[in-house]
């Protein structure tokens, strides 16, 4: 079976983030679960639905990775609204039903995620996976969909070391970044340095690159989400790359949307 020592550790932050999202829906009346979270319009139930639907596909890609397949040539017919369409439909059960059906989702996930053989990758919408490496983007999208709720809601959001997930993804997809947006990756190194919110030294990249990011890694977990605007986080670059590197760095897959806008103009 897969190496269960690094996978352990990261599926014990997803469920962490997923109980902190689930305490804070839980209690909502159903008003509540329709609160709109985005400017795009998505709604708590949709943001739950969301994750709902991709821990099923996940599930699906690791169990049935022959229907997983089918399923990706029905999205590449509709590579821009097949998400929002799952979003929708999830959203539409009603709450205690959707609530209900993410919790068990999220615990088939786990024991699916833990037969994968070591070595082995599972396919994914983008290149397939380590089972890690899936855990890893779980949390990811938990962490920011959790981080859309919470605002939405007026509740205070914790910061954690689970930011370490996102900023680890962030920094990995640098070149991706920059293809998305038709852009030629740089061949420049970038040193990134981040402080946890325990004090501890989140670092990637060669020590003596030319050029280097600094800061909040709680922060940097928020740009690479696109959940903030550079202006409003404590995230610093030298270096020309690295500056316009932190005003389209992106942990998710397909396109950036919108650009986020500053908290002054919202």
């Amino acid at each position: 079976m897969t190496n269960l020592s690094v996978l352990d550790g990261v599926l014990s932050d997803l469920a962490a983030e997923s109980q902190q999202l689930d305490a804070w829906v839980a209690s909502l009346p159903a008003d509540g679960w329709a609160t709109v979270t985005t400017p795009q319009g998505w709604t708590v139930a949709h943001q739950v639905g969301h994750l709902h639907w991709t821990d099923l596909a996940s599930h699906s890609a690791i169990t049935e990775p022959d229907e997983f397949a089918r399923g990706i040539k029905s999205a590449a017919s509709d590579p821009g609204g097949f998400i929002d369409e799952a979003a929708e439909e999830m959203a539409a059960l009603p709450p205690e039903q959707l609530l209900a059906s993410w919790r068990e989702g999220r615990v088939a996930l786990d024991a699916a995620l833990r037969t994968v053989p070591d070595g082995e990758k599972i396919p994914w919408y983008g290149p397939p996976m380590s089972p890690a490496s899936m855990a890893t983007a779980r949390v990811m999208e938990t962490w920011a969909h959790s981080h859309d709720v919470a605002e939405a809601l007026g509740l205070p959001i914790p910061q954690t070391s689970r930011a370490k997930h996102v900023c680890h993804i962030g920094v990995r997809t640098r070149g991706f970044a920059h293809l998305v947006r038709g852009e030629q990756a740089p061949t420049v190194d970038v040193r990134v340095e981040l402080t946890g919110p325990d004090g501890d030294v989140w670092a990637w990249g060669p020590q003596d690159a030319p050029e280097r990011i600094t800061g909040s890694g709680y922060d940097f977990a928020l740009l690479a989400t696109r959940r903030r605007h550079v202006d409003d986080v404590d995230v610093h670059a030298e270096g020309d790359h690295a500056a316009h590197w932190l005003t389209i760095v992106q942990a998710f897959a397909g396109m950036p949307g919108a650009d986020p806008v500053r908290m002054a103009e919202r």
